[in-house]
């Protein structure tokens, strides 16, 4: 009687615990975990072991010892008596050079070919396309090693080095130009550097709102120019031009004087810039295809010409779609810096190849790659989903 009344009522009934899903979900999840944890931890029981057998000692504390190998290409003060840390970090930042200059160059190159293969001039078009076509389906390996052995190797000695403007040379040793020597009160060049972009913010910020209240729009870009051109230059006279040149100079066997940029690091920087802008190119050509024409058709009815149109109306609805795979030819550029190995660009791959085979330390080079790569992979694409989101469309 009871349970026909518990049924009437229409209470669930009771299901056992085996049956139940929501329990065995719970169950699943604790024993993949469980299993997880067993694997890890017989993959560091297992290293540990084999470590102590080949009489080698884990820990990063090699990093304090002396490295005892030269580095040509260092953005900060090294010799063979620094320490294997300071390789690493010399490495990393020529990692970071390559990043962050290839991306810069990849995307300008990019948007030009991109908005080129939209051109109605069939050569311009042609031209573009042909590019896209060549760098997308070369794998970027042989891009490197074209600069490398076919463009760079084949210059002239520096004896015979050919003499550009404002004092640089090229040779097959690599580019040379004039050094600047600043003197006192460079400091406040700096400085009013600073101020210059802190006002150019300040200045967007009121425009965007100005014109959002009133429609009419303030001309920010020249402005823009003006403080950043301005301001550093009233510092530098005020402050009696405190800047000087080193110029390159030809010596018995080779260039002095000024910087030297070695043709490793043009080899790499100009091939992942113009390979990786093949890909972002087409990339800009499907984003400016998918704005509506009829954007474009309203911009010319109220009296844009066709350069207007593209910069004020197509290219920021375009931006909504090619962020996002950008942000991957990016990551792809950052991640194939590692290929600077094969022309001895000293970067972070090169540098720890060496130091492990120094050291012996493998798990912790390795774990040093992995964490770098990852943490740069991660900052670009942070600030790319950022920059994605100030771009996406406000819903009002």
């Amino acid at each position: 009687m009871a349970t026909q009344q518990t049924i009437a009522e229409g209470a669930a009934p009771r299901v056992p615990l085996l049956y139940d899903p929501r329990v065995r979900g719970i169950a699943y999840q604790i024993l993949v975990f469980v299993g997880l944890f067993a694997f890890v931890y017989w993959i560091i029981g297992n290293t540990t072991a084999n470590l102590q057998r080949a009489n080698i000692a884990s820990g990063f504390g090699f990093l304090q010892g002396r490295a005892g190998f030269d580095i040509g290409d260092s953005l900060v003060a090294y010799s063979s008596d620094s320490t294997y840390g300071r390789a690493l970090y010399v490495g990393f930042l020529n990692t970071l050079r390559v990043a962050i200059l290839g991306i810069i160059t990849a995307t300008i190159v990019g948007f030009v070919i991109g908005i080129g293969r939209l051109s109605k001039n069939w050569l311009i078009n042609r031209i573009c396309l042909v590019y896209v076509e060549v760098f997308r389906n070369i794998p970027p390996l042989l891009v490197i090693f074209f600069w490398y052995f076919g463009v760079l190797s084949v210059l002239p000695l520096p004896r015979d080095s050919i003499e550009l403007p404002f004092g640089s040379y090229l040779n097959s040793r690599g580019f040379y130009f004039p050094k600047f020597l600043w003197g006192e009160g460079a400091g406040l060049i700096a400085l009013a550097l600073g101020l210059a972009l802190v006002f150019i913010w300040f200045v967007r910020r009121w425009a965007a709102k100005r014109q959002a209240a009133t429609g009419d729009r303030f001309p920010v870009l020249w402005t823009s120019l003006g403080l950043l051109i301005g301001l550093p230059l009233l510092a530098f006279v005020v402050t009696g031009f405190p800047l000087s040149f080193q110029f390159p100079a030809l010596s018995t066997f080779n260039l002095q004087g000024g910087i030297q940029v070695r043709p490793e690091f043009l080899s790499l920087y100009l091939a992942l810039s113009f390979y990786t802008a093949a890909f972002i190119a087409e990339i800009v050509r499907a984003g400016v295809l998918g704005v509506s024409h009829g954007q474009s058709e309203a911009a010319h009815a109220l009296g844009l010409r066709n350069r207007p149109t593209l910069r004020l109306v197509v290219i920021p609805q375009a931006l909504r779609i090619i962020i996002p795979p950008l942000t991957s030819q990016y990551l792809n550029l950052t991640k194939n810096s590692s290929l600077a190995v094969a022309i001895g660009y000293p970067d972070l791959v090169a540098t720890g190849g060496t130091t492990l085979n120094q050291t012996g330390q493998a798990i912790e080079i390795v774990a040093i790659w992995l964490i770098v790569y990852l943490g740069l992979s991660l900052a670009t694409a942070a600030f790319m989903n950022w920059y994605n989101a100030r771009k996406a469309l406000v819903e009002r």
